[in-house]
């Protein structure tokens, strides 16, 4: 018996995302991942583990609808925005009928959970600025169901024009959701584009505790829309999305005292961030240095593959973003703790320039 005769035929031919976890890689120093630097500390204080969750747990709804400064029932809890993208899809898109569309170089779940789904991709690149080509999107709007964008967008760490948001919104309006990825909004908050909820009902924010907050290991994000959609969304969610762990320590996560926290540990990794924008440069080894808004650096070198190797060979794992469109040569950069930035420079000043880019 042939098993993989068994599977879906778009599954039998998908290429699976590869996340940090699944490229690998051996080190003491990992920035690869965009994740924070240190681990939090939290007890487990609700010890109801033989009782099932509630399905959308009312207090962290209220907790993260204070921080966010939207209502409880334009809010949906799931497990990480990764689990939002894909019920966008299973809620709003006709398998083989339907399309999204996305805007590379950019996050890579979008395309990969529409591949899984028989929901067909339209991939519009951005312009060289990675700012959006309206008028190419305008062009391939038919059958598009769903936009995603990604701002501050990962890889390249730049927000998006927000009249072009603007714009975008309003003409599809009637005809499909723009669904705004905020996943690093937390080290830009003036940036958000949350208040726009009241005025689009067609937008649809996604969130995370995974960056900022330092808990990329429970699994916690949020989607923020008009009732209406959130409403079709938990239509198609799992009956227990949340685990009480989960939920206990988000809860926490989300308490007066931690927001303080959270925004001091935002501070520093700007700090790390402008330190490596100044000190990069000097090596040898790097071409160019892309500004961010978000916890890493793109960063442009004359031997990408060199660079990869010999940082590897130090222990420090980074991200390499090359084979997305328009990025050749180009490492993703998670800023860590000083230490570990300055662990990082010190390697790349001992690599040589080995060529120029064409």
């Amino acid at each position: 018996m042939n098993i993989q005769e068994l599977a879906r035929k778009n599954v039998q031919i998908l290429t699976p995302y590869q996340s940090a976890r699944r490229v690998g890689g051996s080190g003491d120093v990992w920035l690869n991942a965009n994740e924070f630097p240190r681990a939090p500390s939290y007890p487990l204080t609700q010890q109801t583990l033989n009782r099932y969750p509630e399905a959308q747990p009312q207090a962290l709804l209220a907790a993260y609808a204070r921080y966010a400064g939207v209502r409880d029932e334009q809010l949906m809890v799931s497990r990480g925005a990764d689990e939002a993208i894909q019920l966008l899809m299973l809620a709003f898109c006709e398998p083989d009928q339907d399309f999204i569309l996305y805007c590379p170089p950019t996050y890579g779940m979008y395309g990969v959970s529409a591949e899984t789904l028989g929901v067909g991709c339209r991939v519009i690149r951005g312009k060289t600025d990675w700012q959006l080509d309206l008028p190419a999107i305008k062009a391939a709007l038919d059958n598009v169901k769903l936009i995603y964008l990604c701002s501050p967008n990962n890889p390249t760490g730049n927000l998006l024009n927000q009249d072009d948001l603007r714009e975008l919104l309003a003409i599809t309006r009637d005809q499909a959701l723009v669904i705004v990825d905020e996943a690093y909004i937390d080290f830009c908050p003036e940036h958000s584009v949350v208040h726009w909820l009241s005025t689009y009902p067609n937008l649809v924010i996604l969130r995370t505790l995974s960056k900022a907050f330092a808990l990329a290991g429970i699994r916690c994000g949020f989607t923020m829309a008009h009732p209406d959609i959130i409403q079709i969304l938990l239509k198609v969610i799992a009956p227990y999305p949340m685990p009480t762990p989960t939920v206990d320590i988000a809860l926490q996560a989300l308490s007066e005292k931690n927001l303080e926290t959270v925004k001091n540990n935002v501070n520093e990794i700007i700090d790390n961030r402008q330190w490596l924008v100044h000190v990069l440069p000097i090596c040898d080894c790097v071409d160019q240095v892309f500004d961010s808004q978000a916890n890493w650096l793109l960063v442009r070198f004359y031997d990408s593959s060199d660079v990869f190797r010999r940082l590897s060979e130090e222990g420090i794992v980074l991200r390499d973003q090359g084979r997305q469109p328009g990025l050749r040569n180009c490492l993703r950069i998670t800023i860590g703790t000083l230490e570990e930035c300055e662990k990082t420079v010190s390697a790349l000043r001992a690599i040589p320039c080995t060529g120029s880019l064409p």
